[in-house]
């Protein structure tokens, strides 16, 4: 696999999930998929001197780790961001995070509840590699993505989840959706004009595709931030894209054309 550096930056995604979820939502170990898995993340010596002391001590506080590595807290600091960045370690708070993105708050120059030093954030500690021997294995974590791609976006097909970083690779998750047809709990076909590739949907969400289409009166139906996930403008919709940082909105008219009901 192509080794690549993980560097910290201030606008990394912070990810929410279900414990129980970990399972299929952490990149397999061998790399594969798009979000690529251990083996291609080369770290900086301070974060692989964290990452050691956190597997020798166990949940730690920055302090505690900066004692034991033996390094400047802040070169412990960059070494944890850059570990949370390549998804290897967790915090047990959101505290913890806002110390390493605030320097303010690194400093305790905030005021009440943000008046903390560095000191004051909880523990970190490292996120335990999923089981190589998981129920089901590779077919299991694509039926888990497609399920979730199916609930997200009601109509799934290739270019639409193409930015999908921990997605397997789209073979395994085709196969998972064309057995899910087979059972009854997709549906295939061509719901979306003017993409190539195989299409699947939601029974419910093929009945409410049709009663937009039918009820379409030339008015934006729906209008989103353009930092929400339904901002497919220059995706999978012709046009300039509308960044997610502009902070304008986005309005999805109703389906004049097949290929609207596809932002709907």
């Amino acid at each position: 696999a192509r080794r690549r550096r993980v560097r910290p930056t201030r606008v990394a995604p912070v990810t929410l999930f279900l414990r129980e979820d970990r399972e299929w939502l952490a990149p397999p170990p061998d790399g594969e998929g798009a979000g690529g898995g251990e083996a291609g993340r080369v770290l900086s010596h301070p974060a692989e001197a964290v990452r050691e002391a956190l597997g020798r001590r166990g949940a730690s506080f920055l302090r505690e780790l900066v004692a034991e590595t033996g390094r400047l807290a802040s070169e412990v600091e960059d070494g944890l961001w850059e570990l949370v960045a390549a998804g290897l370690v967790t915090a047990d708070g959101f505290d913890n995070l806002r110390a390493l993105v605030d320097p303010r708050r690194r400093r305790g120059e905030g005021r009440f509840r943000a008046a903390r030093p560095r000191h004051a954030a909880g523990r970190w500690a490292l996120l335990a590699p999923p089981p190589t021997d998981s129920p089901g294995g590779r077919p299991a974590r694509a039926e888990a993505f497609a399920r979730q791609l199916l609930e997200r976006w009601g109509v799934v097909f290739r270019d639409l989840v193409r930015r999908e970083t921990l997605l397997p690779p789209w073979r395994d998750v085709l196969g998972a959706l064309r057995r899910m047809e087979a059972r009854g709990e997709a549906r295939g076909g061509r719901f979306v004009s003017g993409f190539v590739g195989e299409q699947f949907a939601r029974p419910d969400a093929v009945e409410l595709l049709r009663i937009v289409r039918r009820d379409a009166g030339g008015e934006p139906s729906v209008r989103v931030a353009a930092a929400d996930p339904l901002n497919l403008a220059g995706v999978v919709t012709p046009g300039p894209r509308v960044s997610a940082l502009s902070g304008e909105t986005v309005d999805l008219l109703a389906p004049a054309a097949p290929a609207g009901a596809a932002a709907s």
